[in-house]
C-alpha cells in the first residue's frame, strides 16, 4: 500500500463490515461508495448509521441512478486528486453467492481519469464475521490479502474497450488474490426484481 500520493483500492465484497475491515487495516483514511439509503435512515437508528458510514468516508451513491453514479465517481476523483485513498468495490454490490462477479468500469474510469494506482485487494472470512442477515458481529477469523499497486497511466485510451479491459485486469488480480471462483456476469443487487 502506497503510504502517500493517491490510490485506488479496489476490493471483493463479501460482507456488510468489509468498510470497517479495510479502514482498520489501512494505515490512511479511506474514502467509499455507499449506497445512499445509509444516510437516509429515520429514527435514532438512522441517524447512528448515518454518522457511523459518514465516519467510516463514506461518499453516498443511489443505486440504478446513472446521474447519481456520476458524482459518486466525481467525489472518488475529488478524493484522489487531493492525494487521497478510495475504495471501490467493482462488483457494485456484496456476493450473495461467494463467488467473484463481473466488475464494474468505475474503478477503471477512475485509473484512468486520475493515473492513481489502483490496489488489488481480498477479503477472508468477513461473511462469516457478519453472516447475511445478522445485526450482531460474531467472533470469526478475518484475513486482508493486498496486491502488487496496478499501474494504467500507459492506457491512453478512454474508450469503452479500454475501460472493460482495465476492469478485467483488476478483476482478475482480485481473482488471483481472493482465489474465488469468477463468474463473467454481473451480480445481480437484491433489490432486483427478476421477472
Amino acid at each position: 500500500m502506497p503510504a502517500s500520493g493517491p490510490v485506488i483500492i479496489a476490493a471483493n465484497h463479501r460482507a456488510v463490515l468489509d468498510t470497517a475491515v479495510i479502514s482498520l487495516v489501512v494505515r490512511r483514511q479511506v474514502r467509499f461508495l455507499g449506497k445512499a439509503e445509509y444516510f437516509t435512515g429515520r429514527g435514532l437508528r438512522g441517524r447512528l448509521m448515518a454518522a457511523f458510514v459518514d465516519a467510516l468516508g463514506f461518499v453516498p451513491v443511489e443505486r440504478g441512478n446513472a446521474h447519481a453514479g456520476l458524482a459518486a465517481l466525481n467525489a472518488g476523483q475529488n478524493a484522489l486528486n487531493a492525494g487521497g485513498v478510495f475504495a471501490i468495490y467493482p462488483e457494485g454490490t456484496r456476493s450473495r453467492d461467494g463467488r467473484l462477479h463481473r466488475g464494474h468500469t468505475g474503478v477503471a474510469v477512475l485509473a484512468l481519469t486520475t493515473g492513481a494506482p489502483v490496489v488489488p485487494v481480498a477479503l477472508f472470512g468477513t461473511e462469516k464475521l457478519m453472516p447475511r442477515g445478522g445485526k450482531i458481529p460474531r467472533p470469526a477469523r478475518v484475513a486482508v490479502r493486498f496486491g502488487e499497486p496496478l499501474d494504467f497511466t500507459a492506457v491512453t485510451e478512454r474508450n469503452l474497450r479500454a475501460r472493460r479491459a482495465v476492469t478485467d485486469e483488476v478483476m482478475a488480480a482480485i481473482r488471483e488474490l481472493s482465489q474465488q471462483e469468477y463468474v463473467n456476469t454481473y451480480h445481480r443487487r437484491p433489490d432486483e426484481n427478476i421477472a
